[in-house]
């Protein structure tokens, strides 16, 4: 089963970042504004992570 792992950006943090397990942040910014903050199965989250990150190498969502 697919593994994605979760960024958190530290100013902001109800706003998460997906990407497939191993792979590193996309071309953002300021990689230092997101902390890694574990890893999920695909069984764990909506099915939209999962086709924003098979789309586009990531995906954002709201943590609230």
């Amino acid at each position: 089963m697919q593994e994605y792992d979760l960024y958190i950006n530290v100013k902001k943090p109800a706003i998460g970042l997906y990407v497939k397990k191993g792979a590193s942040l996309p071309d953002i910014a300021d990689k230092s504004d997101w902390v890694f903050d574990g890893t999920s199965a695909q069984d764990l989250l909506p099915p939209s992570v999962i086709e924003g990150v098979n789309a586009f190498g990531h995906a954002f969502r709201d943590m609230d």
